[in-house]
C-alpha cells in the first residue's frame, strides 16, 4: 500500500503521541506548516482518519463524549501495522524520491521515527539515485548539443541545479546526524 501525503503525514503525527484527536492532528498540520508540504494544499483529517481506520493503520480509542462517531473528536492511536507501514514508507521517501518531492521533506520531519543508521544510509542510497539522474540528463544535455544549445533549449539545467542542492542538503543532515 503506497500512503498518500496526507495519510504519511496523519500518521506521522499520530506515531508521535500515545493518542491524539482529529482536532489535534488538524492543528498541528496548521501550526507546522505540513500544509505547504502536500500537493493539493488541503488536508481533509476526517476523511483521511476514517480511511486509515479502515486500513487499520489507527485504531479509535475513546471518543469525545462516549457517543460521537466524530473522527475529530474521537482520540485515535497508530497501530502496529500503521507503525510498520509509516516505517517502509518513510525509508522509501528518504532513499529514493526526486528533487522536488514533497515526500521527502514528510520523510525528514519523520526522522526520529528511525535509527539514525538507516537514515543515513537511507540518505546515502538517495544521494546515489539522484547522482545517477543527474548524469543521464548531463548525457542527454550533451547528446543534444550541450553549451551550444540555444538558451531557451537549456532547460537540462534546471533539474541539474536542484539535483545539486539536494545532494549538499544530504549531506549537511548525514553530517549532523552522524
Amino acid at each position: 500500500m503506497n500512503l498518500s501525503e496526507a495519510e504519511l503525514l496523519i500518521l506521522q503525527i499520530s506515531c508521535e503521541r500515545t493518542t491524539i484527536s482529529g482536532y489535534e492532528i488538524d492543528q498541528l498540520v496548521k501550526d507546522r506548516g505540513y500544509i505547504e508540504c502536500t500537493a493539493n494544499k488541503t488536508i481533509f483529517v476526517g476523511a483521511v482518519l476514517k480511511k486509515l481506520m479502515k486500513s487499520q493503520l489507527v485504531t479509535f480509542v475513546t471518543d469525545a463524549a462516549g457517543k460521537t462517531r466524530d473522527p475529530m473528536l474521537r482520540k485515535i492511536a497508530i497501530t502496529q501495522e500503521g507503525k510498520n507501514l509509516l516505517r517502509q514508507e518513510i525509508l522509501a521517501a528518504l532513499s529514493s524520491s526526486r528533487e522536488r518531492d514533497v515526500r521527502f521533506d514528510l520523510a525528514v520531519a519523520a526522522i526520529p521515527f528511525l535509527a539514525r543508521e538507516e537514515v543515513i544510509a537511507a540518505l546515502e542510497q538517495r544521494k546515489k539515485f539522484l547522482r545517477e539522474i543527474a548524469e543521464h540528463i548531463q548525457v542527454l544535455f550533451e547528446s543534444q548539443g550541450g553549451k551550444e544549445l540555444p538558451l531557451h533549449l537549456r532547460a537540462f539545467n534546471h533539474p541539474l541545479l536542484f539535483i545539486q542542492r539536494e545532494l549538499d542538503f544530504m549531506d549537511v543532515l548525514i553530517q549532523k546526524l552522524s
